[in-house]
This record gives C-alpha cells, sequence and structure tokens, in this order.
C-alpha cells in the first residue's frame, strides 16, 4: 500500500482500521483516497456501488469496504510549476 500524503511505501500486514496512521507523516490510513475502489470519475468516487457516501475523502470514515489501494496513484496532486517545468523540457529534448 502506498500512503496517498507522502506516497511512502507501507507493509500492511492486517487490515487496515479506522485509526491506523501512517508511520511517516502521521495522517489517517482508512481513507477513500488510500482506498482500492477511489475513482474521481465514479459516482460520489467510488467504484464500489453498495458503499455509503463520504463527503470527506481525506479523513479516516467507517467504510466497510474499504480494501488497501495504491494511495489514489490515479488522482495523484501534482505542482503545476514542476509539471509545466518537465513538460518544456520534453519539448526540446531531440
Amino acid at each position: 500500500m502506498q500512503c496517498y500524503f507522502c506516497r511512502k511505501n507501507l507493509e500492511i500486514h492486517d487490515r487496515v482500521g479506522r485509526q491506523h496512521r501512517c508511520p511517516f507523516c502521521s495522517q489517517d490510513l482508512h481513507i477513500c483516497k488510500n482506498c482500492e475502489f477511489y475513482d474521481r470519475a465514479a459516482y460520489n468516487e467510488c467504484s464500489e456501488p453498495q458503499a455509503e457516501r463520504v463527503l470527506d475523502k481525506e479523513k479516516s470514515n467507517f467504510c466497510d469496504y474499504f480494501l488497501a489501494g495504491r494511495g489514489g496513484s490515479r488522482t495523484a496532486p501534482t505542482d503545476p510549476a514542476a509539471e509545466a517545468k518537465k513538460k518544456l523540457e520534453e519539448l526540446f529534448k531531440k
């Protein structure tokens, strides 16, 4: 599993509970954005059709369908300046 906030890889041997926190950044782990079912394109941003709606996707919740995922890697936050610089560098590579 990868923490959504700090992007560190975590070795999880048990089920991730509501009280679990990342050992590196101390953020909650049982959050929508760390779940395998998290999908910004899906209704309520969740691809599990039976899950209840969760408003704050970055706070610990009681969802029974939580599966440790890739830390929202499909929607990873990006730095606009770094992204622009990367595109500019790619433009001049040959």
